[in-house]
């Protein structure tokens, strides 16, 4: 659809009356409109009352016309979209979004409820999908051969006189009227407007009188070759509506009634032959395609697609219509219920001002009623205090919303689409257009099975479900992030190549992505999703992939990327009662390679290749602290022989500084290597025969990278110590080449760590107290605690826990002194009135 789609309404012009258009002796009624507004929705229903036709034809895929009925249906309810997508490629799609307030929607009601024929008469979806799939070629190939001289000149605007006119109507007839703002010049016009007695056709002669004015703006700029080649397209579609209208007249004797956007009206009353009109459409192209009803959302419209009508506010246009009496009031209403329900202070008295606000707002401003604008100044100044916060929700939950449309469950569908429908009924997920979290505990069946079915549906690329961090601890918590989006019933067409039902098609995507994979990791990760998703039918062929993979792969790195996703499948498979024997075997495998391959795959690094390492090392760690102590059948201790490596990668001097460093770490952190020797080999990387640059990156593997190296620093001053005093004896040639390192080293630490770094610094190695007691609770904070300074805290301690002091009681300096005694008579200390000794 083009752009000229958002335009406004038109009418019916000469020949005739709009009076006469429509009856036997008269052209056909003309209904021209703006797509998703709901003046022209109503405007539609009051012409379509007083001319009474025999056919309604409405701008539209006629192969929709079997879905017509569905319309009636209770089940029904909009916003929903017409989905057309290619039998043979489901992802080449359309819609044609339809609202409430839509014109088009309300047609098709009217004629159901006064049984009367309706069909569509726009360019068939077969031609618009075959044309866009040509058109997409085109642009590829012309993008391939184009140089950048070309393509800054293809992507030169449309003169402004043609641009503005076919691409914005409404833009065009608001500035023709002295209005800078095209939306509110046509709220005015028409979305404020009542139908007047008697005169509901006269609304769309006016303004097909002022599209034709433009249309003819559009000739002129075509014959002056000036024009960016869309017009072509418009003329097709036109010209097919043509034939429809004069076959629908020939069948309808009662007269004709055509909805369709306004900038088409003045086309379709001109008189072209017949001969003419299929002459444009000889040699169109054309492709299978099919045709169902989808849910649609208010969010959705407010983005420009399908008709080219992105609606910035369908929450307020869906209150004019539902609310043609007092619609500011009841607006005013609502947005201080939402208001109410978010804990916020309002009450009717600013309903009541906030009323009288917008109405005075609307007078200054010359404006018929209060339109979107003065209300929301009004809510601003009055509800919220002139805070844009709370505003923004209002602007989400109702300016927008988060409606969600409803199609029957008799509405075609692809078998995948019917499967899954079932599937959310059973487990009671419904789709929601609004953004909510779903804790799930694996424990239970219920969750099991609905953990199991979102995970499917990420196999298939159908992104229901996002997984976010769990609240909660252990392996059997999983939450989800969940909001529907229209687009995924295109997704779901599109699986549903891969099968009929969201098992066999997932268990097909997985074969074909493990045989597609170009990684091992991507195998490896293929594999943890499949155990997710509960595929063992597609487990085995992956595992096989995986084994080959991994036999042929002498790449560490990649063995490292590898392994974390197998033991995350280890770990989780016992949660989920899956069978991962296979995936142990593997991963003991895999591990053992790399304990191999490590060490000598860690020499003659430059720097970039020692930092990705230094990760590769970090992965692995954790990799193997996951898989237990429990030797693996035919590897023996995983653990042992992975520390073994780390020790031999923390002494061999050919492996780089950052990867040794990182070593020592891991070994002290596993609590497999003393303080003294940690402090050892630091003293002989830091000692002056050792290149700064070297040193310096050893601290880096040590100390940095997120390891929480800051916090060890403050509770370890020898350690601290040696850095300081290898960085005081740095030569001031080499200082500049470390310190880049050593900065972004330190300048990871969390402020308060990076403070007491600082102080500890500042006071001097010599004014440590304990420097020679590496680990004591005490390191950092001098040579003991200052009992005096304790004391000063104990009453705001005694009251915080509740345990008032008492006339006599000591509370001041001295309380911990000898023979000083708690509340209860007891000395301070264990068991004690003190900080230790108190209940909580």
């Amino acid at each position: 659809m083009t752009g000229a789609d958002r335009a406004g309404s038109g009418g019916s012009g000469p020949p005739g009356s709009a009076a006469d258009a429509g009856k036997p002796d008269g052209g056909p009624l003309l209904l021209g409109v703006r797509h998703h507004g709901p003046g022209s929705a109503r405007a539609v229903r009051a012409a379509l009352d007083a001319a009474g036709p025999g056919v309604v034809l409405i701008e539209g895929p006629p192969e929709a016309d079997a879905l017509i009925p569905l319309a009636a249906d209770q089940d029904m309810r909009p916003p929903v979209a017409l989905l057309a997508h290619a039998v043979d490629e489901p992802g080449r799609s359309a819609f044609w979004p339809l609202a409430e307030f839509s014109p088009e929607w309300v047609a098709v009601r009217w004629a159901l409820e006064h049984d009367v024929p309706a069909r569509f008469v726009d360019l068939p979806a077969a031609h618009t999908l075959a044309w866009r799939a040509a058109d997409d070629r085109t642009a590829d190939r012309d993008t391939a051969d184009q140089g950048t001289a070309d393509r800054d000149t293809a992507d030169e605007p449309a003169p402004a006189s043609f641009a503005d006119v076919r691409g914005d109507p409404l833009a065009a007839l608001a500035e023709a009227a002295g209005h800078d703002d095209p939306e509110r010049w046509w709220e005015d016009v028409v979305e404020h407007r009542g139908a007047g007695a008697g005169d509901a056709l006269a609304p769309f002669a006016a303004l097909e009188e002022a599209m034709g004015a433009l249309r003819e703006t559009e000739d002129d700029v075509e014959r002056d070759g000036d024009g960016d080649g869309g017009h072509d397209r418009d003329l097709v579609r036109e010209a097919y509506m043509r034939l429809q209208v004069r076959a629908a007249r020939r069948e309808f004797p009662r007269g004709v009634a055509v909805v369709c956007g306004a900038w088409h009206v003045p086309a379709l009353r001109r008189r072209t032959t017949v001969a003419a009109d299929r002459a444009l459409l000889r040699g169109l192209p054309r492709t299978k395609v099919d045709m169902t009803w989808v849910p649609w959302t208010h969010r959705r419209l407010s983005r420009t697609g399908g008709y080219g009508a992105g609606i910035e506010s369908p929450g307020w246009y869906a209150h004019l219509f539902a609310a043609p009496d007092r619609p500011v009031e009841r607006w005013l209403t609502k947005v201080a219920g939402l208001l109410r329900e978010e804990d916020r202070i309002v009450s009717p008295a600013h309903v009541v001002e906030a009323t009288r606000l917008a109405g005075t707002l609307a007078a200054v401003r010359g404006r018929p009623l209060p339109g979107l604008g003065e209300t929301t100044d009004a809510v601003r100044a009055v509800m919220c205090d002139g805070s844009d916060v709370p505003l923004a929700l209002v602007h989400d939950r109702l300016v927008v919303g988060d409606v969600l449309g409803e199609v029957p469950a008799g509405a075609p569908a692809v078998p995948l689409q019917r499967d899954l429908t079932r599937l959310q009924r059973r487990l009671r997920l419904k789709p929601d257009a609004a953004r909510r979290e779903l804790d799930l505990d694996l424990r239970r069946d219920t969750d099991a099975e609905r953990s199991r079915l979102l995970h499917r549906l990420r196999l298939l690329g159908v992104d229901w479900g996002e997984p976010a961090a769990s609240r909660g601890t252990g392996t059997f918590r999983e939450t989800w992030r969940l909001r529907w989006e229209p687009e995924l019933s295109v997704r779901i067409a599109e699986a549903g190549v891969w099968g009929t039902t969201v098992l066999s098609a997932a268990t097909a995507r997985a074969e074909a992505d493990a045989v597609t994979a170009r990684g091992l990791a991507e195998v490896t990760a293929l594999a943890e999703r499949c155990l997710l998703a509960d595929l063992p039918d597609a487990l085995s062929p992956v595992m096989r992939i995986l084994a080959d993979r991994a036999a042929l792969d002498t790449d560490v790195g990649h063995l490292a990327q590898a392994l974390p996703a197998l033991v995350r499948s280890l770990r989780y498979g016992d949660v989920r009662g899956t069978d991962t024997g296979a995936l142990a075997e593997v991963a003991a495998g895999l591990a053992e390679r790399v304990f191999v391959g490590l060490p000598a795959a860690c020499t003659a690094l430059d720097a970039d290749a020692a930092e990705e390492m230094r990760g590769h090392v970090d992965v692995v760690h954790g990799a193997v602290g996951l898989l237990g102590d429990a030797p693996a059948p035919g590897h023996g201790d995983l653990r042992s022989r992975w520390r073994a490596v780390l020790r031999t990668l923390s002494t061999r001097d050919t492996v780089s500084g950052v990867v040794r460093g990182r070593a020592v770490r891991l070994l002290l952190d596993d609590g497999r290597l003393a303080h003294d020797e940690a402090a050892r080999l630091m003293g002989l990387v830091l000692s002056p025969g050792t290149p700064p640059a070297d040193a310096a990156a050893w601290i880096e593997g040590f100390v940095g990278g997120g390891s929480g190296g800051g916090m060890l620093l403050l509770h370890d001053e020898r350690l601290l110590g040696l850095i300081d005093a290898w960085l005081t004896g740095v030569p001031a040639d080499a200082f500049t080449d470390v310190l880049p390192l050593l900065r972004r080293t330190f300048s990871a630490y969390e402020p308060g760590v990076r403070r007491g770094l600082g102080e500890l610094v500042r006071r001097g190695p010599g004014a440590r107290g304990s420097v020679t007691v590496a680990g004591s609770a005490t390191a950092g904070f001098g040579p003991g605690l200052d009992t005096a300074r304790a004391d000063a805290v104990l009453p705001v301690v005694r009251l915080l826990l509740g345990r008032d002091t008492q006339a006599g009681t000591d509370t001041g300096t001295g309380a911990t002194g000898p023979g000083a005694t708690g509340e209860d008579g007891r000395p301070p200390g264990p068991g004690g009135n003190d900080l230790v000794g108190a209940e909580t």
